[in-house]
């Protein structure tokens, strides 16, 4: 991947949803215009140092797989575990739901479906979920051609809805002089710490995928230009188009207006296009499908990947043969989000993925910082940051989670609670020193792993993989001196399967 793949990549990953769910959300904990335009900003500023420090970890450890996989480098296997857990309930659950969501809901405000609120209120969830139902079938079938166009139209109405918002935004403003609501843009600004940090959290959410290139850190050219140059210019682009499309926003609805609407890109057309406003629905509705269909392409490989290192039961590993599709994660995925839109809101759920995200990048920042400070092995061709960017990024995201934990502990709790519920999960259960160590245990477990695997193997007709003994050292560029050198009869067999975490 060159200099332009990686920038395309960059801005295609993250220029998506986020953009037609987040603005509402943001305006009601700040509550002006200019507050709202110094949250876009200050989340592209924090988005892009996070990626700069991600940038020092891809270079330095060159794995696969982002966060886990370094925490795994580093023998953190405790909390490279509590994290997947999180992973694998919340963060792509809740981001999958919170689409779907915001999918229904621009599909009833477009076709003018008004009904009572209970009949709406499961409507709306019966729509999504179909939705799901039939992407999963797709992906099931691995429909690649359908998929593969599908993709373009998305990708063009993500295009098209931008910039019919940014266009008609800027030509109410020059053209017909629409200033009224940019009158006094600071005026009854909330700047509390937990309002204030809720919504840099709803910013931060529709930047999310700002280390994307991580996850592919062993295909990228020359990484040691190519991804500083790409992220610079990626999100500068990505911070312009956020705050134009904001600023379009703000010209022509005032904040009740804002505040008044779920689909604020609907109430934005229907004041602007009048006979015309159709499209704008259709546009969001057909980029929600898309933004759904590559998350759940990425949350069933990541949970397929993560039953191939072994940390969860290896049915959920099963690939079909003819297709190359992970049937039994996507199956799980879907449940498990299924189970998740019902604990609260989009702008719930946005906490929920927000702190569980922070938090875990808090800890990866913290082991990049152990690197530097106690020089450990790295590869050598790695970018090295002036250290006071990674201590400046652990520091905002440690202020965001402690502050979220003290305004907001309800949403704080449910992140806590998986998080200490994987680390209970992994002491008494993973732990070779704990039931592992019973050879009856071990035998019943290894028992209903393998009868488990076998039935889903009928059903689903998959067939499991397990992934292949990897040397860690790769990872630095064979900079790993002998003293750190483990002889492999000293290694337990934990360490072994978690070691193995290049491609998560």
């Amino acid at each position: 991947m060159g200099l332009l793949g990686a920038i395309s990549y960059i801005v295609g990953n993250i220029v998506g949803s986020g953009i037609f769910i987040t603005p509402t959300s943001i305006i009601s904990n700040v509550n002006s215009v200019g507050l709202s335009l110094v949250i876009w900003i200050l989340a592209a500023l924090i988005s892009m140092l996070g990626s700069f420090c991600y940038v020092e970890l891809g270079t330095s450890i060159r794995l696969s797989g982002g966060d886990f996989a370094y925490l795994c480098f580093m023998k953190w296997y405790p909390v490279a575990f509590a994290f997947m857990c999180i992973g694998c309930t919340i963060n792509y659950p809740a981001t999958l739901a919170v689409q779907a969501q915001t999918f229904a809901e621009y599909v009833f405000r477009g076709a003018g479906v008004e009904l009572d609120e209970t009949s709406e209120f499961w409507a709306k969830k019966l729509l999504g979920f179909s939705l799901i139902m039939i992407l999963m079938f797709m992906n099931f079938f691995s429909l690649k051609t359908f998929v593969q166009r599908f993709s373009i139209l998305a990708s063009i109405a993500k295009i098209a809805a931008t910039l019919l918002i940014i266009i008609t935004g800027f030509y109410f403003l020059i053209f017909k002089d629409w200033t009224q609501n940019l009158n006094a843009p600071f005026a009854h600004s909330v700047w509390k710490p937990g309002p204030f940090v809720t919504a840099l959290f709803a910013g931060l959410f529709s930047y999310d995928g700002w280390d994307i290139l991580n996850f592919g850190a062993e295909e990228i050219d020359n990484p040691k230009r190519t991804m500083p140059l790409s992220i610079v210019i990626g999100m500068t682009c990505i911070g312009v188009i956020y705050v134009a499309v904001n600023i379009a926003y703000s010209v022509v609805l005032s904040i009740p207006e804002m505040l008044s609407s779920d689909a604020v890109a609907i109430a934005f057309a229907q004041k602007t296009l009048g006979p015309a406003a159709f499209v704008m629905p259709v546009m969001v509705a057909i980029l929600l499908i898309g933004s759904l269909n590559s998350t759940m392409f990425s949350a069933s490989r990541y949970l397929q990947a993560v039953s191939r290192q072994g940390h969860i039961p290896s049915a959920i590993s099963g690939i079909a043969p003819n297709c190359d599709s992970p049937r039994v994660a996507l199956l799980v995925h879907i449940l498990i989000s299924m189970a998740v839109s019902f604990m609260g809101d989009p702008d719930k759920l946005i906490n929920y993925v927000a702190f569980a995200q922070w938090s875990q990048r808090a800890f990866t920042m913290s082991a990049l910082l152990y690197l530097r400070f106690r020089g450990r092995p790295r590869h050598p061709d790695r970018i090295q940051l002036p250290i006071i960017m990674p201590i400046i990024f652990f520091f905002v995201c440690t202020s965001m989670v402690v502050i979220s934990i003290i305004d907001d502990f309800k949403s704080s709790a449910v992140g806590l609670g998986i998080l200490l519920g994987g680390l209970i999960i992994f002491i008494i259960f993973v732990w070779d020193r704990a039931l592992p160590s019973f050879e009856g245990y071990r035998n019943v477990t290894k028992s209903i792993n393998e009868e488990s695997t076998k039935f889903m193997q009928i059903i689903f007709n998959v067939i499991p993989e397990r992934v292949g003994d990897e040397e860690m050292k790769n990872a630095i560029g064979g900079a790993e001196s002998e003293s750190e050198k483990v002889p492999t009869d000293k290694i337990s067999p934990l360490e072994n399967g978690l070691n193995k975490c290049t491609r998560m």
